[in-house]
Formats: C-alpha cells, sequence, structure tokens
C-alpha cells in the first residue's frame, strides 16, 4: 500500500451540521458478523446501525463498486446518565468509554457498554407480533373485574410493525474505583474483563454483585506509583490469556492458569529506549493508548502518540514492526504539550487478515499500513468528499523538498480534528471512522478481499 494506491470509497455517512460535546463520538465497534455497528458518544447514547441485506442499486454499479448494502440507523438509546458520587464528592460522566458485543446466540443481539464506573448489558431484540385476546385484560391493558369473565380464550399473536426494543439486562457496579479504560468478552462466552487505571477485574455475565480481582498494580503508597494500566484485552482464542499495557510503553501477557492473581506477568513486552534520544517527552510519548490481539492471536498491535507496533507473542525483546503515524509532530511536542494534544489516546485496529493495521491522527487523518511492504497511505475523513461512492484521496504531510499540490503543511494541521476511534469489519474490507460528532464508513473500491 503506497501513496499512489487507490483509495476506499465512500460507503455511508452520518453528518451533523452542528457540534455539542454531547454528540462527540466516543467508541466505534462492529459485532461479530459485522452486519451491525455501534456508537457511544459523550451524552451517553448509543447509536446502532444495521447493514440492508440487499443493496439499493443496480446489479451493474453495485457490482463495478463492491457495493453490498449501507448501513442505516437501527436503533438509539440512552444508555448512562450523569451521575455523583457522593463519598468522593465527584461527577461521574455518562459518556460512553467502550461497547463490547456478545457472540450472538439466538436471534437478539446482546452487548456491555461502560462509562467511567458502570458496565452495563444491554438486549437488543426485534418484535414484530403482539398477543391478543388476554383472558384477564381489556384491549388497552387494564385488568378486568374476574366476576364479569364469563368465557376463556386463546390468546393469539398478530402480526404488528417491526419493533427494535433495547432492554438493560444486567448492571455491574461498584467494580471499580477509578475510571475504567477498557471492557473485553472472553472467548468462553461467559466472563469478560473490566480495566481501570490500577486494576483489572473479571466478572461473568450472569453475576452483577461480584468480581474477581485479577490484576492490582496500586502501590501501598500512592506517592510510589510510577505507572498505570491503560487498556486490557483478552486473547481471540485462549480464554486464560490476556494482556495489559501501562503508561510506560510496556505490554505484560498474563496467563491466569499459573496463578489467581496475575500481578506477576508470563511475559513482559518491552521496547530499550535510546538513552541518545531521551527527552522529557519521553515517557508521555511512549505510553500505550491500545492494544489488540490479532485475529489470528499470533501477534499485538499497540499505539502510542506517534508510532504503531506490531509485537509477536513468541518475541518479547521488541516490536517485529513500527510505523511512524505522524513522526513529522516530534518537533513539535512542546506545543502540543501545552495544548494537552500529547494526551491524546489514539486507537488502532487490524484488518480481517491481519495484513493490514489502520489508526488515527489529526487534521481528520487516517493511516493504513501493509504489513508485507510496509508502505503506508493518509487518507482524510472530511465533509467535501462525503458523496456516496466518492473515492477518497490520498494526502501528504508536506516536511520539506518538493511540494506537491494539495499538501498540507505541518503548520497547517487542525488539532482539533482528530481521529481517535475507529473499526474494521471482522470479515469485509468496509471501516468505520469516528471523526468528532462525525460517523463515516468507509468500503473497498475493488477487490473485497484485499485492501487498498
Amino acid at each position: 500500500m503506497g501513496e499512489d494506491a487507490e483509495s476506499p470509497k465512500i460507503n455511508h455517512t452520518f453528518l451533523r451540521d452542528y457540534v455539542t460535546e454531547a454528540d462527540v463520538i466516543s467508541t466505534v465497534e462492529f459485532n461479530q458478523t459485522g452486519d451491525l455497528l455501534a456508537t457511544g458518544d459523550k451524552g451517553g447514547r448509543v447509536v446502532i446501525f444495521q447493514r440492508e441485506t440487499e443493496p439499493k442499486g443496480e446489479s451493474e454499479e453495485v457490482g463495478e463498486t463492491g457495493d453490498s448494502g449501507e448501513y442505516n440507523v437501527y436503533s438509539t438509546f440512552q444508555s448512562h446518565e450523569p451521575d455523583f458520587d457522593y463519598l468522593k464528592s465527584l461527577e461521574i460522566e455518562e459518556k460512553i468509554n467502550k461497547i463490547r458485543w456478545l457472540p450472538q446466540q439466538n436471534a437478539a443481539h446482546f452487548l456491555l457498554s461502560t462509562n467511567d464506573k458502570t458496565i452495563k448489558l444491554w438486549k437488543v431484540s426485534e418484535r414484530d407480533k403482539r398477543p391478543e385476546g388476554y383472558n384477564l385484560k381489556d384491549e388497552e391493558g387494564r385488568l378486568k373485574d374476574i366476576s364479569t369473565i364469563t368465557s376463556l380464550q386463546v390468546p393469539v399473536l398478530k402480526p404488528t410493525d417491526l419493533m427494535v426494543e433495547v432492554r438493560p439486562r444486567r448492571v455491574f457496579s461498584n467494580g471499580h474505583t477509578y475510571h475504567v479504560n477498557s471492557i473485553s468478552v472472553n472467548s468462553d462466552g461467559e466472563t469478560y474483563l473490566s480495566a481501570d487505571d490500577l486494576r483489572i477485574n473479571m466478572w461473568h455475565l450472569g453475576i452483577t454483585d461480584r468480581s474477581f480481582n485479577i490484576v492490582d498494580i496500586k502501590p501501598a503508597n500512592m506517592e510510589d506509583l510510577t505507572e498505570v494500566i491503560t487498556a486490557a484485552e483478552f486473547h481471540p482464542h485462549h480464554c486464560h490469556l490476556f494482556v495489559y499495557s501501562s503508561s510506560k510503553g510496556t505490554l505484560r501477557l498474563c496467563d491466569m492458569r499459573a496463578s489467581a492473581l496475575c500481578d506477576k506477568h508470563t511475559k513482559l513486552f518491552e521496547e530499550p529506549e535510546d538513552p541518545g534520544s531521551r527527552s522529557f517527552f519521553s515517557e508521555i510519548i511512549s505510553s500505550v493508548s491500545d492494544v489488540k490481539f490479532s485475529h489470528s492471536g499470533r501477534y499485538l498491535l499497540t499505539r502510542d502518540y506517534l508510532t504503531a507496533k506490531v509485537w509477536d507473542l513468541n518475541m518479547d525483546k521488541g516490536p517485529v514492526e513500527t510505523y511512524q503515524v505522524h513522526e513529522y509532530l516530534r518537533s513539535k511536542l512542546c506545543s502540543l504539550y501545552e495544548n494537552d494534544c500529547i494526551f491524546d489516546k489514539f486507537e488502532c485496529v487490524w484488518n480481517s487478515s491481519d495484513s493490514v493495521i489502520m489508526t488515527g491522527a489529526y487534521n481528520s487523518f487516517f493511516r493504513m499500513f501493509d504489513r508485507e511492504t510496509g508502505r503506508g497511505v493518509t487518507l482524510e475523513a472530511w465533509r467535501e468528499s462525503s458523496k456516496p461512492r466518492a473515492v477518497l484521496r490520498t494526502r501528504r504531510v508536506y516536511t520539506g523538498g518538493k511540494r506537491r499540490r494539495g499538501d498540507v503543511g505541518v503548520d497547517s494541521l487542525d488539532f482539533t480534528k482528530k481521529i481517535l476511534h475507529m473499526a474494521w469489519h471482522p470479515s469485509e474490507n468496509i471501516i468505520a471512522i469516528a471523526a468528532t460528532n462525525n460517523l463515516y464508513i468507509f468500503q473497498d473500491r475493488v477487490n473485497p478481499d484485499h485492501t487498498q
């Protein structure tokens, strides 16, 4: 994949003309089939999009572009409300930090959503029939006077308009003292983990009033605190393995078979620091903001402030691949520290075959890297190219040398337009990009088995 590679095309775009803080998208997640896409925002809302089973266009046009159905709004519900911790006199935001889908077991769908403190399990189901002919209730649902009932009838189901019902099934609360930054569903389908700055808990999906603490890095004296947990995830196939990342740039692989409390890791993944390049910002920019297992379970993908790295589970001495996302910002770290951008937490994702990785940047840019060639491409999610089936143009940040038409200078980058959250379809080349309060869905314009 290079700068001259063919770009994906826009499948669908959900844009809002005005921006309020509550509308800013804070998480994006496909379900296991890719037919549903959930987004959470800072206002505590969850919006679920469903993929149409049949494309709207004629076969010739659709066949040429590889389009196979758009995503439309399926359901919207309020997941979390603002709360207040009276013991600590702290406001608890309603912002949705993470959404994770559970493997589908029946016609209904289940998802977990969390804010800083409380995790909720939601059931999403469809209803196209309603019961009629109750014996003890009238047509409006009111109880009848039993003395007036002279005969009994068998209730029947009558067809009705399709309704999507979203109901809370479990509320997992009081499990975290600090802000929840990660949730991950285990491959056993029965448990999940939740991580905050200092602890990781494991929950059973059927038990809400207790969890089991599997990692605790809180020191006896908080003045001795040197690092915090930034992200955690279960292995996609082995239910006893999980990994968590830290603000020091390290990864710890833990095996729950070795010990119930996984304070002692099985493997430590760490890249040796070059003493010659150390600066005031070194520790800040080395903090890992996201970690993802590959679909195969062989590799780990991490994102720090300037780079994305791929690690082999069998090689803990350092990453096997390092990709420069926006190296041109190294000279701007001082100003980025002053405006707090240096603390932005970028996410990273794999494509379905683990051959391409994707992560975000500033100026509404996002980056894709082909692991086979090591080459990257910069694309932009912006309103001007948001027409359906428009082809995305590759972009380039000018850092010196010959300047091409359309290049963007480093000093012209808009740091308020940041791509932090994204998701990749589990089996196709469809990606969802959250840009502030806008959701972009892009689809590969050619062979769906090969990402451009």
